[in-house]
């Protein structure tokens, strides 16, 4: 029964590290400006309204409003996109996001256990909470099990007489069997699954495009600046360079023809980022990036619809992208814009309609949508720690193609489940009426008590040969 136990901790322990590394992305510090001076306070401290300077590089201490500055936020603790968003004076930033490039005043809006760091632990604990797991009902079922020993002992004495029988009952019926059927199974299924310049990612993504297709060298670049929520601008073999949004030309005054805006608009439409580009103040062209979807997603979301499963898409991303995506996948059900409150709400709406969810994530922001789904699946490359610490399955080198794998692996895992359960109930009944009978002496009882054990042990033990064997 113990080692039952420490197998069943084992499962979830992973699962409670999750909100720890989850307290610790919390700012511990702020930099608070009174009366024209700045000082270094702790982010508890930090009171509604205070105006606070956030520094490049620094992490967002509480939620508030730009009030001064413009720059680029990393957002994926929040919507799991990697991506900086541009934000500006009057922009909202959110606690645990990361500034990117300048520095920026801001508003406090909301502080302490409102901020939406908090808000996402206290989402983290509460799903945590609400999660029932199957390894609990064969503990519930244990503890009657034991009750009905210590009763059917005590009555065999008084009918009968005879003592013997009475510690024959206590030996056979102990549920060791019954403990170890459900987390050996686990465990033996998730040993299966294991076995089988510009520093910004647009920039880092274009010199990757022109390494790969091209032979000539990168040209040098020299008074290179980075102006956060523009672009950039530089000097490359004589020319004034000017690499960004729409609103980075216009503010030059560089004019772009109704044609190639049109052009630019239809990219846009269709979820790609474009970066103008002008050359000493005349607009020369632009360039397309895209996420890029892997060659086997489409046929694993064709997998698993061909097993009953429903594909839902949610996504921080804009509608228009999340549709672009959703429809090179087939995904009919696409829910965009959404955040972890979001995410939960619609994860509920199904477990309301009594339908299993299982859930695939990589961002931080995900956690909660991953411990609150029934079963939670992190992508373990690509993916945050405390997303895999979340999930109850992850991902190790992110093959998407395996999820289909994965389900054929967990209804396998269920039926040994079920078998050894039913299997050592079954043996302890037996085991009981032939003990009051008085055909089972106390040393046979527990040869057929270990036994069983065994037994059970040895059938979830045949899971670690499962994938070699379908």
């Amino acid at each position: 029964m113990q080692l039952g136990g420490l197998l069943e901790e084992l499962t979830v322990a992973k699962a409670r590290a999750g909100i720890e590394k989850l307290v610790h992305l919390t700012p511990q510090t702020a930099r608070v400006i009174v009366d024209g001076k700045e000082s270094v306070i702790s982010a508890q401290e930090v009171k509604l309204h205070d105006v606070l300077k956030v520094l490049p590089g620094e992490t967002v201490p509480v939620d508030g409003m730009i009030i001064s500055g413009q720059t680029s936020v990393n957002q994926a603790v929040m919507t799991g996109e990697s991506l900086p968003v541009d934000k500006t004076v009057g922009d909202e930033v959110s606690s645990g996001t990361v500034n990117q490039c300048g520095a920026f005043e801001m508003l406090a809006t909301k502080v302490g256990e409102d901020s939406s760091i908090q808000r996402m632990i206290r989402l983290v604990q509460s799903a945590d909470a609400g999660k029932a797991k199957i390894v609990g009902i064969a503990d519930r079922w244990a503890t009657w099990i034991v009750v009905i020993a210590l009763s059917a002992a005590v009555l065999t004495w008084l009918i009968t007489g005879k003592i013997i029988r009475a510690v024959t009952i206590l030996v056979v019926f102990c549920p060791c069997a019954l403990v170890l059927a459900t987390p050996t199974a686990i465990m033996a299924a998730i040993c299966a699954a294991a076995e089988a310049s510009s520093e910004h990612p647009l920039g880092k993504a274009i010199v990757r495009c022109f390494t790969s297709e091209y032979s000539s060298k990168i040209p040098e670049a020299s008074d290179f600046k980075m102006i956060p929520g523009r672009g950039v601008s530089a000097k490359v073999e004589g020319y004034r360079l000017l690499a960004g949004n729409k609103a980075m030309l216009t503010e030059n005054n560089i004019t772009i023809s109704p044609k190639m805006i049109t052009q630019a608009e239809e990219y846009i439409n269709q979820s790609c980022t474009v970066i103008y580009l002008a050359l000493d103040g005349i607009y020369t062209g632009c360039i397309v990036l895209s996420d890029t979807i892997r060659s086997e997603s489409a046929g694993t979301i064709k997998a698993l619809t061909a097993l009953n499963v429903q594909p839902v898409l949610l996504t921080g991303d804009n509608e228009k992208a999340a549709a672009a995506i959703a429809d090179q996948l087939g995904i009919f059900e696409v829910h965009a814009n959404c955040l972890s409150e979001d995410k939960l709400k619609y994860i509920n709406e199904y477990q309301n309609r009594q339908e299993a969810v299982c859930m695939i994530g990589d961002g931080i922001n995900d956690a909660p949508v991953l411990k609150a789904a029934d079963v939670g699946i992190a992508m373990g490359g690509v993916g945050s720690d405390i997303a895999v610490d979340a999930a109850d399955i992850a991902l190790v080198d992110d093959e998407v193609k395996e999820f289909p794998h994965l389900l054929a692996l967990s209804k396998r895992m269920m039926t040994t489940i079920k078998i050894n359960m039913s299997f050592s109930m079954g043996l302890n009944f037996i085991a009981i009426i032939l003990a009051i009978m008085g055909t089972l002496d106390p040393v046979v009882g527990a040869l057929v008590h270990n036994a069983g054990s065994v037994l059970v042990i040895t059938n979830s033990a045949l899971l670690l040969k499962w994938r070699n064997m379908r």
